[in-house]
């Protein structure tokens, strides 16, 4: 009685598209497309093979994220010389000429009565060596001479050859001692190429995971318009037979619009799939590909890998440990706490008040000839001579000056400073919390992309346990086809069972593809796996 009314609905149904179906003059009536299938779609010229390890090495070339990023830490390794530079010793040289004549409010000026002061010559150079410490001290050399002729008749040298050599240390004793600006800087730039190469190998790891999963995606694009290729094929073969049973007179004429129908909607699958091949060869393309006069953008992609593959088991324990040692993002969170930790310690040193320590030694060197001028008897023999003879004199130690003391400053309330204190310790705070959550987000994605990973393992095995199941049914439903036992509705299905089922062990196939490049994104070793260094260039 079920069997009776079965029957009775796919005999009704038929009637229906006949009904509807466009008129046919005969059996023989057939559209152009039902002779030539693939001549209403565009051919699939496949002419540029690309394994997955071309198309990393492409991205890793020519993507512009990467160029951004890398230039982005080749200006942060730039701004810890910068940063250091201020360290390196600064010589100052000096030279002038100056001529003087200064008038004296004095009855013994030691000039005529008609001038009011003497007139004076000087030339004079000189050099200082200053060096920053990284104690937050300074260090000063300095060396000077200078040759002076003067009128004035109480000089008791004319010229008279002057020079001097000195050292002066500063040292913080408060504020600046623990860090200081320069220090600062330093910390800073060292943290912020820190965090630059993290975000850099962040950047590497997301371009080989989009590449990756754009591969396998236009694998599974291709693979699937294999299949419904093969859909379309079996519906033209099925087509062909019901059209033979008609001229022998086994079926009825109505028989045929099934199969035409089914046919047509197979051929409408395949135009979809055939523009998301499209789509997914060029999001693949975007990814890879530099400019836009690349040759490569007018031809097709041809992926020459497949998504078979064993099936691993995931360790979570090690795939966790892994990811908060690895990942990037814990690295670029870091680099921050280092930066708010030397901007605190700086704006914490700042508030004590500033007290330096100053100690300087110089030593000094006379030497001339006498003034021919002046009013002095007999010139000492140790100073008569040119700058030779003030050199000795500087050597012998005979004039010199010490100089030791303590420099105060004291800020009144000095709340600008300790704002800038209290700012700076909940900046920390937040940072370090950050660093925390980054920690908690990459534990819970390690735990998702393990779950993701186990569930496309065992799809794989379901997929295909189903695939060879429908083969089976569509083969002995064929068989009862053809000795009368069975109708164009059985046959059709089981072979959209059958198509189905391979599309679903497809997508298994590459979900477990993508899941792998998940688990190794997700754990940090992405770039290790693939044998990529961190300036992006695969090995």
């Amino acid at each position: 009685m079920k069997a009776a009314s079965g029957g009775l609905f796919v005999l009704a149904s038929l009637l229906f598209l006949a009904v509807h179906a466009r008129p046919a003059t005969g059996a023989d009536h057939v559209t152009g497309a039902d002779r030539n299938p693939a001549a209403a779609r565009p051919a699939i010229a496949a002419d540029h093979p690309l394994t997955l390890d071309d198309a990393i090495q492409l991205a890793l070339r020519k993507n512009e994220d990467l160029v951004i990023e890398r230039e982005s830490l080749a200006a942060a390794r730039a701004a810890v010389t910068r940063a250091n530079g201020a360290y390196d010793p600064l010589l100052q040289i000096d030279g002038t000429w100056s001529k003087t004549s200064e008038p004296f409010n004095s009855a013994v000026s030691g000039t005529a009565p008609d001038q009011l002061g003497p007139e004076q010559k000087t030339g004079e150079g000189g050099a200082a060596l200053q060096q920053l410490l990284p104690t937050g001290g300074s260090l000063s050399l300095r060396a000077r001479g200078s040759r002076e002729t003067t009128e004035d008749p109480l000089a008791l040298l004319s010229p008279a050859y002057r020079t001097r050599v000195g050292a002066e240390l500063r040292q913080p004793l408060l504020r600046d001692r623990g860090t200081d600006a320069a220090r600062l800087s330093v910390r800073v730039a060292n943290a912020d190429r820190q965090g630059a190469t993290a975000t850099l190998n962040r950047a590497v790891t997301e371009t080989v995971a989009a590449v990756e999963r754009a591969y396998w995606t236009l694998v599974a694009s291709r693979q699937e318009v294999d299949v419904r290729e093969e859909a379309v094929r079996l519906a033209e073969e099925q087509l062909g037979e019901t059209r033979a049973r008609m001229e022998t007179g086994a079926a009825p004429k109505t028989e045929i619009a099934q199969p035409r129908a089914e046919l047509e909607r197979r051929r409408g699958e395949l135009f979809a799939s055939d523009e998301a091949l499209a789509r997914a060869e060029n999001a693949l393309k975007l990814l890879i590909l530099g400019g836009v006069a690349d040759p490569l953008w007018t031809q097709h992609i041809a992926p020459v890998e497949e998504a078979q593959l064993e099936v691993v088991p995931v360790d979570v324990s090690a795939s966790l440990n892994r990811a908060l040692a690895n990942r990037p993002e814990i690295t670029i969170a870091s680099a921050v706490v280092n930066r708010r930790h030397a901007e605190t310690a700086f704006a914490r040193d700042g508030v004590w008040p500033s007290l330096d320590a100053v100690v300087s030694y110089d030593r000094f060197g006379l030497a001339g000839s006498a003034n021919p001028g002046g009013s002095v008897g007999t010139l000492p023999s140790n100073l008569d001579g040119r700058f030779d003879k003030s050199f000795e004199s500087l050597g012998r130690g005979d004039f010199n000056a010490v100089r030791a003391g303590l420099v105060l400053g004291l800020p009144i309330l000095n709340r600008a400073a300790r704002g800038n204190a209290a700012v700076a310790r909940h900046v920390e705070r937040q940072a370090e919390a950050s660093v925390d959550k980054t920690r908690k987000t990459i534990q819970a994605e390690v735990l998702d992309a393990a779950a993701a990973l186990e569930t496309a393992g065992q799809r794989i095995e379901a997929a295909k346990t189903g695939r060879e199941a429908a083969e089976v049914q569509l083969s002995a439903e064929r068989d009862r086809y053809e000795t009368g036992l069975s109708t164009n509705f059985l046959v059709l299905t089981r072979q959209n069972d059958l198509s189905r089922a391979r599309l679903d062990e497809i997508s298994a196939l590459t979900d477990y593809r993508m899941a792998r490049t998940e688990m190794a994104r997700a754990t940090g070793s992405l770039i290790e796996d693939r044998g990529i260094d961190v300036g992006g260039k695969a090995r």
